[in-house]
């Protein structure tokens, strides 16, 4: 039978004057008990033994209880506490000790402190409570939180340590000096809970921490929205994430799977693994990142599947010795570069869709540095949809450009491999390799460029077989400077340009055209214009060619320009004059392609180079 006692803070007919004298009472008769407590400010700190319910008579923060000093409620046994105020400073105001504690509609403030101390081997449940201030601290012990509110806490708002086990549900997070929830070597869930405000990572899981998150909501947060380190596992599912600097960071060892989640007007990154990070991310969606929407630096290696990337700047970046598989992406409309692999970093992409993007496939570092793009699309892109540079490796197999300025760009001493791909529609050319590079390919299908299909200039070497070229504007396959390499069963067909045109350094075996070939050895270079500088007038002993005069000039700005006349074979028809705005001489492609490739007016190229840092 549960006995009743009364409180009220003037005495009264069979009422205790302080909620002590009540306990002392009901600790007398050894049973379950029921206090009910007078709205009122009661000075003291409570120790509550036994079976004992805590309950205030009034309103919302009508009966406070606030000592001068130390813990307002010490609970040992079966405790409940409703309706009640508790406040303190520097100390913990709530301190479950032994047993189990139940806070109801309850409010806790601790300036400076603990709201509530859930010791280990104890175990604490949170409902339709506030706390303010200070923390709440499960260490050991386990824990049910429901439909709680945790406002401007000191350092974290709840903090899950040393093996406990929380659960948290439909409760809100907002202004923590740290962390808003932190899992340290302890199993946490939060399930429909909102974050906001947090100075660090929204919620942090560290130490081998396991922390599952279903259908919450981060906004507004100054770091991450969610963080795994130090080797912590978990699961992520339905998260929607606003304004973060970065929507999931992944870092030393971690290995979450997140999926189904949303990552919008994240300030730096939406998906950021580093520091031998891992993480499978499924059916993810990252909108109008600041710099990079997917993002894995310094030996990250996460597994993507199935997500989605518009807006924003870079779309997947891979640098500094950093690995990533890449499945069924779909990346659209963003100012840079959709897909990057840098700086010793290993990448496979497959089932790619990219639309609207500036460049495709970006790579560049030393011999370290490979990527594989299999199955994908690119399509509506202003500069290359594949550059290679330095010296990269890159393999292509069934990629399609559509519809851009150069499809596949390979320079410096990098090496592209195309296996039956296909490019359409493009302004600058099919493909083309420059510098020291090597081209191979296989089952190239090049048609409609507005310049050339094929492209080997400077020093490169092209090996293409199996291969056609189907209405070039300008070559359907063009060699100049010392660029060489052969082409075996291949065919240029259409009604524009010539077929092919090289300079003698080119193998061709089982070549069909419709049009012209042309051999042109380059010439070599004019020697310098004679110049002349007479103050009194000119006298001549000899014929001289090609001189610059000027009179009672100090100064002389000499520009020389250089002519290349095209000896056109006498059976060829002539060659069309290039239309206005048109790149199609094949003189001029070799610089226009260069530029294209360096892509030296674009602004976004570094803009994640010193991301190392980024996180945590």
């Amino acid at each position: 039978m549960v006995r009743k006692y009364v409180v009220a803070p003037h005495g009264g007919r069979r009422a205790h004057p302080d909620i002590s004298s009540a306990l002392r009472a009901a600790a007398d008769r050894h049973g379950p008990a029921l206090i009910e407590i007078e709205p009122g400010h009661y000075e003291e700190s409570l120790t509550v033994r036994g079976e004992v319910e805590l309950a205030g008579r009034g309103g919302p923060g009508s009966v406070v209880v606030s000592p001068s000093r130390g813990t307002a409620l010490d609970a040992f046994g079966t405790v409940r506490v409703r309706g009640l105020l508790l406040v303190g400073r520097e100390t913990d105001v709530v301190d479950c000790r032994g047993g189990t504690l139940t806070l109801d509609h309850t409010e806790v403030r601790a300036h400076g402190g603990v709201c509530v101390h859930a010791r280990r081997g104890t175990s604490v449940s949170l409902t339709d409570s506030v706390f303010r201030s200070g923390r709440t601290l499960f260490a050991g012990a386990a824990g049910y939180v429901v439909r709680c509110a945790f406002h401007d806490a000191a350092d974290n708002a709840v903090a899950v340590i040393e093996g406990a086990r929380v659960s948290v549900r439909d409760s809100r997070v907002e202004g923590s000096r740290i962390h808003g929830v932190r899992v340290s070597d302890a199993w946490a869930e939060l399930v429909g809970c909102a974050l906001t405000g947090t100075e660090k990572a929204a919620v942090m899981a560290d130490t081998r921490a396991e922390l599952t998150m279903s259908d919450c909501r981060v906004d507004s947060v100054h770091a991450e929205a969610v963080m795994f380190v130090e080797q912590s596992r978990g699961l992520v599912r339905g998260l929607r994430v606003v304004d973060a600097e970065h929507g999931i960071g992944v870092a030393s060892g971690a290995d979450p799977v997140v999926r189904d989640c949303v990552f919008a007007d994240c300030r730096d990154t939406g998906i950021n693994v580093q520091t031998t990070g891992r993480g499978t991310f499924e059916n993810c969606e990252v909108h109008h990142a600041g710099s990079v929407a997917v993002f894995s630096t310094n030996g990250g290696a996460p597994r993507v599947t199935g997500c989605r990337v518009s807006g924003g700047n870079v779309g997947v970046a891979v640098v500094d010795r950093a690995r990533g598989d890449f499945t069924g992406l779909v990346v659209e409309d963003l100012t840079g570069v959709a897909l990057r692999v840098f700086d010793e970093s290993r990448a496979v992409f497959e089932q790619v869709r990219v639309e609207r993007c500036p460049a495709g496939l970006e790579a560049r570092g030393n011999g370290g540095t490979t990527a594989r793009l299999t199955d994908a699309r690119i399509s509506g892109f202003d500069l290359a949809a594949v550059a290679v540079t330095g010296e990269a490796r890159v393999t292509l197999t069934r990629v399609a450009a559509e519809r851009g300025v150069l499809g596949f760009g390979v320079g410096e001493e990098a090496y592209l491999r195309v296996d039956d791909c296909t490019v359409s529609a493009t302004r600058a050319g099919g493909a083309v390799a420059f510098g020291r590079a090597r081209l191979v390919a296989r089952d190239l299908t090049v048609t409609g460029s507005e310049a050339f299909g094929l492209c080997g200039t400077e020093s490169a070497y092209v090996d293409v077989a199996d291969s056609r070229f189907d209405d070039c504007a300008a070559a359907g396959v063009a060699f100049d400077e010392s660029g060489g390499g052969r082409l075996v069963n291949c065919s240029v067909t259409g009604t524009r340009g010539v077929g092919v045109r090289h300079n003698g350094r080119v193998d061709l075996v089982s070549l069909q055209s419709s049009r012209p070939v042309v051999e042109r050895v380059p010439e070599p270079a004019p020697s310098p214009a004679q110049i002349v500088n007479h103050y009194h007038g000119p006298v001549f002993n000899a014929a001289v060619h090609g001189v610059h005069l000027a009179w009672n000039n100090d100064e002389i700005t000499q520009r020389i320009v250089r002519q290349v006349i095209q000896q056109a074979d006498p059976r060829a028809a002539p060659e069309a004059t290039p239309r206005a705005g048109s790149e199609a001489v094949p003189e001029a492609v070799p610089e226009v392609i260069q530029r294209v490739i360096r892509n030296d007016d674009r602004d976004d190229h570094d803009d994640r180079d010193d991301q190392d840092g980024a996180t945590p």
